[in-house]
């Protein structure tokens, strides 16, 4: 995916606002073996890149007054109500460094799973997108999490997922959340009623305080 820029001249706040009423986006690229250098965008297509799910997790072709360069999308900032975006940050990268981003995780065979077909459950996903670290040869579009052996009353944690090759989880030691769930309808167990001590402890304290 191609982003166009130009190189801002001008900065500030008040550079910024003219920018944006002219249909454009203040933004910066930094890393690398290059200083950082504020640019600006043409409004209206990165809006629309923003909205495909591999804008944010592949690495991008920038061009920069003609000159092209590698980078990643690290953070966008959007107007608080209006479809606007108000500043967008890239990072370069380099063949030999690896990186670390988040990329969406893609769940299939779910409905064929045992957990669905024999016991009729319902799978929450409680992560949609995981942190990884890799090189930007090896960066996967997403992760796939086989679910065609997920049985009622289990769940899948990141160390169940398989990943590619020079691919590994950006976690911290001892850290295995879990991704998958399943819930059975009807399955969750009433609320015991109290024991007969203890019931019978209610109106004596009641009685007591009298």
């Amino acid at each position: 995916m191609k982003v166009v820029a130009t190189t801002r001249k001008e900065q500030g706040s008040g550079a910024s606002r003219r920018l944006r009423h002219a249909g454009f986006v203040p933004g910066i690229v930094y890393g690398g073996k290059g200083e950082a250098r504020p640019v600006s965008i043409e409004h209206n297509p990165l809006y629309h890149a923003l909205r495909v799910e591999g804008f944010h997790s592949s690495i991008l072709d920038m061009e920069i007054d003609g000159a092209n360069e590698r980078v990643l999308l690290r953070d966008v900032q959007w107007h608080p109500y209006k479809p606007q975006v108000l500043h967008i940050d890239f990072q370069r990268v380099a063949a030999d460094e690896k990186i670390t981003i988040r990329v969406p995780l893609r769940f299939v065979n779910q409905e064929i799973s045992p957990a669905v077909k024999l016991s009729g459950g319902i799978i929450g996903h409680v992560m949609n997108d995981v942190e990884i670290t890799c090189l930007p040869a090896d960066l996967p579009g997403f992760i796939e999490v086989d679910l065609a052996g997920l049985e009622a009353g289990k769940s899948v944690h990141l160390s169940d997922v398989a990943f590619p090759k020079g691919v590994s989880p950006a976690t911290g030691a001892g850290e295995n959340p879990v991704l998958v769930t399943v819930t059975i309808p009807g399955a969750a167990e009433e609320e015991p009623a109290p024991t007969a001590p203890a019931a019978a402890a209610a109106p004596a304290a009641a009685a007591g305080k009298k």
